[in-house]
């Protein structure tokens, strides 16, 4: 098989890169001029790399999809890492369906995916437990508002990713009425309509990703979120796979209902009691996904394989076995000590000590650094510390 991976400059881009290399496949990657360094165009496992331009990256991607199907007699997998590419996918899939094989959302299956409120809505449809909402009424100012909800709650824009918020920037969790009132000005005005305002649930962190065909789960991987940078709530740095039926029980009656083509994520969080509630849904490749590789689901060697099945139906290649995914942790290692130095002067050493371990033994793959592919690595440290430098500036 023949696979081209794009927004490489990812680092969740890796574990797809790694796993299909290892397992024969010839993967081209390919990343925007302006988005030097790509730490995936370093990876041992990419058998060549391509800078697109900026100006014109959907016509030179699928320039090099039609380059690459020429050279190699086929349509090749076309397996988009960033949500932009995958977008701009689903408004094309017709032109790059003739060109490579996609496995990918259709564009109404993303737009209610990504939308907090559509979601919402649809999860209470199917009787899938959501956390409380509130709206703002009538003629109710934001502070009247604000002054009457239930606090602490959590305000979020319908879809953060339009706004090209990063994860920890797409909510916050007010405890005063002045907070919320803020928070709710601050996304309305960034997003010019009102913001979803939810209850907060005080339990852990859950995510059920699955990779779904004609709304039927192909496969599914758990977790739980253990630690997590920033400590206010950001992208997980630490978490464990979990077996968790009840959680696919739920996420498969939004699959079938809408008819699920793709890869997503769901997220869910525990109340007191460890009642899960569905929040959102990314429906992409997820921050976590280097957990498939740690746990040898096998997930990313499906998702190519459907993908060049669908373009390539007369050379099919057989599915991969998929193995129940191992009950692994896999950290990243740079902000889970960064995470963990902030908690220790917070007065938390607890903390500090589990992720100190957690980096320090060898069962816990990191989702970044491998011995056997260092350059990455390498690549992705640089990349954060000079938009550090820069910041700084």
């Amino acid at each position: 098989m023949v696979a081209v991976v794009t927004d490489v400059h990812y680092r969740m881009s890796l574990a797809l890169i790694r796993d299909l290399g290892q397992a024969g496949v010839r993967v081209i990657t390919c990343e925007r001029s302006g988005q030097r360094p790509a730490p995936g165009a370093v990876s041992r496992w990419s058998a060549r790399h391509v800078w697109l331009p900026d100006d014109r990256w959907p016509e030179a991607l699928a320039e090099l999809c039609r380059k690459t199907g020429e050279q190699y007699g086929c349509r090749p997998a076309l397996l988009p890492v960033g949500a932009a590419s995958l977008s701009m996918l689903a408004d094309r899939t017709e032109e790059f369906s003739a060109i490579s094989g996609l496995c990918i959302p259709a564009r109404r299956q993303l737009d209610l995916l990504n939308s907090k409120s559509g979601l919402s809505e649809l999860a209470a449809r199917l009787q899938i437990p959501v956390p409380e909402s509130f709206r703002v009424r009538g003629n109710e100012t934001i502070q009247e508002f604000s002054a009457r909800i239930p606090l602490p709650c959590v305000i979020k824009p319908v879809c953060g990713e339009k706004l090209g918020l990063p994860a920890e920037s797409r909510y916050i969790i007010a405890r005063t009425p002045a907070e919320a009132g803020a928070a709710y000005q601050h996304f309305l005005t960034l997003a010019k309509e009102p913001p979803v305002v939810q209850a907060w649930l005080s339990g852990g962190g859950l995510g059920c990703s699955v990779l779904a065909q004609d709304g039927k789960v192909q496969a599914v991987i758990s977790h739980r979120r253990l630690r997590e940078y920033p400590l206010s709530g950001g992208p997980s740095t630490c978490c464990r796979c979990e077996n968790r039926p009840d959680l696919l029980e739920l996420v498969s009656r939004i699959v079938s209902e809408i008819r699920l083509t793709g890869l997503s994520m769901f997220e869910f969080k525990e109340d007191s009691q460890g009642r899960p509630y569905l929040l959102e849904a990314n429906p992409r490749i997820w921050g976590t996904f280097p957990l498939t590789r740690a746990a040898h689901s096998n997930i990313p060697l499906l998702w190519c394989t459907l993908s060049w099945n669908a373009g390539n139906p007369d050379a099919p290649m057989p599915r991969p076995s998929l193995p129940q995914p191992l009950p692994r942790k896999m950290v990243f290692a740079a902000s889970d000590l960064t995470g963990g130095a902030i908690q220790l002067r917070h007065g938390h050493p607890i903390e500090t000590v589990h992720a100190i371990l957690d980096v320090l033994n060898p069962a816990v793959p990191d989702g970044l650094f491998e011995l056997r592919d260092p350059r990455p690595g390498m690549a992705y440290l640089k990349s954060v510390l000079f938009r550090h430098g820069n910041n700084k500036n």
